[in-house]
């Protein structure tokens, strides 16, 4: 009897050990990260996002470093396409990248879930050299202008184009990427630009003049970027992507205190685009609406009009479920952990606070 009790033992340690290993095996030595922008640095980093918050401090890095878990942040000069050509190629988890592009993959079908939002409610900008005749989006016809094609800018720029009953059939279009397009409107190679808040540093070195800011014009004119998971992880490692789920909300309640406006444009700062253009980009704005996660009826909308928009413009062939393509319940569960449940306001399809 006492053998048996003894082997029972052995065999149940031994079965122990055995699921130990298997859930050691079972667990990623890495999590790659691609973010839709090219980055600046040694190493490199971005800024303008919760998602540039927990990059910048290392959030992800500190939470899984006694799990040994390496974590790789992966920027792409081509921005959201070449984020997508990298999911494609099962070399990310994980991504940080704007609408537009997002649902380009997800109508080529890639399969992935969006897990929260990080930067939303981001208008985009027409910036023109100091010393040009335009001074608004109507002088753009037949002018040489830039816009980042397959980025989440461009169907904005697109929706103010159609506002001014143009398109970008009327203009003399150049793809650009955010570099090359600032280059060469500083050079006056190109008569304009749509691009984002590294416009600002050549507006204050007087260089150029914005003569176009979309997101005064209404939350229908802004673009959105969020974080997403590639469906084989998420399977796979569920409490991975939970722990990160939870790491990103951390990063977006920093980022979106009142109390660390300073230092948060301080942070950014260190990818070479200065203090004052964050200023500038988030003035007159509360942290807490630029860097809500929510995934709430303005967000659902918003991609389902990018969706359409991108079906009416045939950048895609057929229509995509936008509703099944939201992963909220990680989100939820951190939100409700870290009682951050009312923190952020929740916007209707319009755009309009919720109650």
């Amino acid at each position: 009897m006492r053998y048996l009790r003894l082997l029972k033992s052995v065999l149940a340690a031994a079965t122990l050990s055995i699921a130990a290993l298997h859930a050691y095996a079972d667990k990623p030595t890495v999590i790659r990260i691609g973010v839709a922008e090219q980055g600046t640095g040694d190493p490199p980093t971005f800024g303008g996002s919760p998602a540039a918050t927990v990059q910048i401090q290392q959030l992800l890095e500190k939470e899984f470093a006694a799990d040994g878990i390496k974590v790789e942040w992966l920027f792409f000069k081509g921005a959201g396409p070449a984020v997508n050509e990298a999911i494609a190629d099962k070399s990310l988890d994980f991504a940080f990248q704007g609408d537009l592009p997002a649902v380009l993959a997800r109508a080529n079908g890639l399969k992935t879930r969006i897990l929260l939002e990080s930067g939303v409610r981001v208008g985009v900008k027409v910036a023109v050299p100091s010393d040009s005749d335009i001074h608004s989006i109507k002088d753009l016809k037949d002018r040489r202008v830039s816009i980042f094609r397959g980025t989440n800018l461009q169907l904005v720029a697109d929706n103010a184009l159609a506002a001014n009953r143009l398109d970008e059939r009327d203009l003399h279009v150049i793809n650009l990427d955010t570099a090359s397009a600032l280059a060469a409107l500083a050079s006056k190679g190109i008569d304009a630009s749509f691009s984002d808040y590294h416009l600002y540093k050549l507006r204050d070195q007087g260089l150029v003049r914005i003569v176009y800011e979309s997101q005064n014009d209404g939350p229908q004119f802004t673009r959105q970027s969020h974080l997403l998971v590639v469906d084989d992880f998420d399977r796979a490692h569920p409490d991975i992507v939970q722990r990160v789920v939870t790491t990103f909300v951390k990063g977006a309640l920093w980022s979106s205190d009142e109390a660390n406006r300073d230092a948060l444009f301080k942070l950014w700062a260190r990818t070479g685009v200065p203090y004052a253009s964050w200023q500038a980009e988030f003035a007159n704005q509360p942290l807490k609406s630029r860097n809500s996660p929510l995934i709430d009826p303005f967000i659902v909308a918003r991609y389902k009009t990018v969706a359409q928009n991108a079906l009416n413009l045939k950048l895609i062939r057929q229509p995509i479920d936008v509703d099944t393509w939201f992963e909220p319940s990680y989100l939820d569960n951190a939100l409700r952990t870290l009682q951050l449940d009312h923190y952020w306001t929740r916007y209707d399809a319009a755009g309009k606070p919720l109650s």
